[in-house]
């Protein structure tokens, strides 16, 4: 019918490349990485096409199916994915987005690493968990050198080979963690999972409230011990081809990450192999937890990213009041707010990624920096990741609200990345936790932003403004109370630092005028009227769009 015409709408978003955003590349090649930027650009070409876009409206679409027994009746505990689901991990993992950096021999590997997680996080986040917790078992793993070096191999093998058999007879292997308890939550020293002796293993028995990616080969695990919390290697087939005794009680009906089977277990008297020092089990898996930490900064500076891009497409083709919305004065403010937030994020993300490397190479500053760094950086890049997302969708309008949009999965997805590894609060006493064990890492914080010093004089207000903050703790209580404050803005003055020596002016101009200088408002779309917003524009928009 004549009165069902299309127009004033904007194109499918399909047939882009992810990897066509400048500030990834730049850090790419500038930290040592530039190798493997033929890759992350052919990883991020595939992100965007139109058949990995529905994989991962499929693998939402679809969600994962707990399978407690078979049609005879017997225990199976099996979780079934949608096909779209198996095509993201094996990508994934073919690309080396799991646990091959960790026997590549090469500098930057981590960082390249990175950004393959980055482009393709993207696409579809929820598989990412997975990929995340299989890359952040091995350095955790490698405190029990036996264990490590029969499952290493595997762990970063580039195949996926999803099924229920014996992880040493498989060609790959995928990781979980299971540490969260229903009466304990962050405070894992407060669980009640007991581990005890069996020969040459222990068994396990207890419950534990969310365990991510349930049908994972092999997981850590918390439990407690006659001295303490105590980090294990579970596997979910026993070498005998036998099931271990895994209950899947319940899959988590969850607000996001729907892809991704999130689980209740039960263990009853679950076989498992001890991972480091009896005791010392927290320690042991904080490695774990901090690579993850590192992919939820990465994730929601990738949410961000793709955000952005939908907000750009949709207001390049639509026309409000005579003219497309993209050349509207506040439609430009706002967009360019976006752009400036969702790179201060990736240049973060991204130099976070580039200290693991140069700390693996045995640098101790750079270890000292990602310490603190990773804190601040876990609770506020991830925090402005949800604020970040409404925005974007707001810039659709009502077709933003519209699940054919792919907004509302991006928006649901955000709030994870600060819930999961630890929300805001145990992220920023992490930050205190830093500052008062490792007198190095300020330091090594505070060397970083000299770096820029001289560059911006709201950007070294800002950092003076921080060091007599810093300068008023001691009393415990009272740091408690300034821990989100001292966090967020460690977190920007670093993010200023790295903009203003590495992103062109107009992107650390706008940074350091809104963020740092105070001539800014609650919301997005605020910069001051001085921002050259058609720069930043320019910055932010792809090859495509222009």
């Amino acid at each position: 019918m004549s009165t069902h015409e299309v127009f004033n709408q904007a194109p499918p978003l399909t047939g882009f490349t992810t990897a066509d955003d400048p500030a990834l590349l730049e850090a790419l090649r500038r930290d040592g990485g530039g190798w493997g930027e033929e890759a992350v650009r052919a990883l991020g070409a595939r992100a965007g096409s139109e058949e990995v876009r529905e994989w991962a409206r499929q693998a939402e679409a679809y969600p994962p199916v707990l399978r407690t027994h078979d049609r005879y009746g017997h225990r199976v505990d099996e979780v079934d994915f949608h096909p779209a689901w198996h095509h993201l991990m094996t990508a994934a993992v073919e690309s080396g987005q799991h646990a091959a950096p960790w026997i590549q021999a090469r500098s930057g590997a981590h960082l390249v690493r990175a950004a393959k997680f980055y482009v393709w996080a993207q696409a579809e986040p929820g598989h990412g968990c997975p990929v995340s917790m299989t890359n952040a078992a091995v350095p955790a793993l490698r405190a029990e050198p036996d264990l490590a070096a029969i499952h290493e191999p595997l762990l970063a093998s580039p195949v996926y080979d999803p099924g229920l058999r014996p992880p040493l007879g498989k060609r790959g292997l995928i990781a979980g963690m299971s540490m969260t308890e229903k009466q304990g939550g962050s405070d894992v020293r407060a669980n009640t999972t007991t581990a005890v002796p069996a020969g040459d293993h222990y068994v396990i028995t207890g419950h534990k409230w969310f365990t991510s990616a349930p049908m994972s080969d092999v997981f850590l695990v918390l439990a407690q011990t006659e001295e303490g919390p105590t980090c294990f290697l579970m596997p979910r087939v026993l070498p005998d081809g036998t099931r271990n005794a895994m209950r899947l009680m319940r899959l988590k009906d969850k607000l996001g990450n729907r892809s991704n089977a999130s689980a209740e277990i039960e263990y009853e008297r679950a076989a498992a192999w001890r991972v480091g020092e009896p005791g010392r089990g927290v320690r042991t898996i904080v490695e774990m937890v901090n690579m993850t930490r590192l992919d939820c900064v990465i994730g929601a500076a990738a949410g961000m990213r793709a955000g952005l891009r939908q907000a750009l497409h949709h207001t390049a083709y639509r026309r409000a009041f005579g003219a497309e919305l993209i050349d509207q004065p506040l439609m430009r403010n706002v967009l360019a707010d976006l752009a400036v937030e969702s790179e201060a994020a990736t240049v973060l993300a991204m130099r976070l990624a580039a200290a693991l490397d140069r700390s693996e190479a045995g640098d101790a500053a750079e270890g000292a920096l990602r310490r603190l760094a990773l804190a601040a950086g876990k609770y506020w890049v991830c925090k402005r990741g949800s604020a970040h997302a409404a925005e974007a969708l707001e810039c659709l309008g009502g077709n933003g609200y519209v699940e054919e949009s792919g907004m509302p999965r991006i928006y649901r997805e955000a709030p994870l990345l600060s819930i999961w590894e630890g929300s805001g609060n145990v992220a920023a006493l992490d930050v205190l936790r830093a500052l008062r064990r490792e007198p190095a890492a300020l330091d090594a914080f505070e060397a970083e932003v000299a770096l820029a010093a001289g560059a911006d004089a709201r950007l070294d207000a800002a950092a003076a403004g921080l060091r007599e903050l810093l300068g008023s703790l001691g009393d415990p209580g009272r740091d408690q109370l300034v821990a989100r404050r001292l966090a967020e803005r460690i977190a920007l003055v670093l993010q200023g630092a790295l903009l203003v020596r590495h992103a062109p002016p107009a992107v650390a101009d706008a940074f350091c005028a809104s963020r740092l200088g105070g001539d800014w408002g609650q919301a997005f779309g605020t910069l001051p009227a001085g921002a050259d917003l058609g720069a930043v524009l320019e910055r932010a928009t792809t090859k495509d769009e222009r």
